[in-house]
């Protein structure tokens, strides 16, 4: 099932789908744990034998320009992407520094770009920082 709804997807936004680039999707698709490049290189390279980090790197890249993952950028050192592309909120925790997605929120979505106050907007995201529910517990 994830295997036909990551060759869909990239079929569907003009991109071919070599051996990588379905590995690449269908791990964004499997795991929703917002993961950097590196997380995907070290999640595929055994597998993948000829996977090079560059090859991950300029992959994810592609996929958020063409709409086919989203590109989280929570702070200046990390980016990660997400599979999911449904509007939805995300919280980062500033203790452990893992990211989870808050489907039950409500999140912007801007469909069109529409301008406001002279800005022209692409794209919305919302994410909130704080500690989450198992540093909490652990700090107490």
């Amino acid at each position: 099932m994830v295997k036909a709804e990551a060759y869909n997807r990239l079929v569907e936004h003009g991109i071919r789908p070599s051996v990588q680039r379905l590995a690449i999707m269908e791990y964004l698709l499997t795991y929703y744990t917002h993961p950097t490049v590196e997380d995907v290189y070290l999640g595929l390279c055994d597998r993948i034998k000829t996977l090079s980090k560059t090859t991950v790197y300029n992959t994810l890249r592609m996929f958020a320009e063409q709409g086919v993952a989203q590109m989280i950028t929570v702070d200046e050192h990390r980016v990660c992407y997400d599979g999911r592309m449904m509007p939805h909120a995300h919280f980062y925790c500033t203790h452990c520094h893992k990211i989870v997605d808050l489907l039950d929120m409500e999140a912007p979505y801007v469909e069109h770009p529409k301008m406001i106050d002279g800005n022209l907007i692409t794209e919305a995201q919302l994410y909130y920082k704080g500690l989450c529910s198992q540093c909490q517990a652990t700090d107490s």
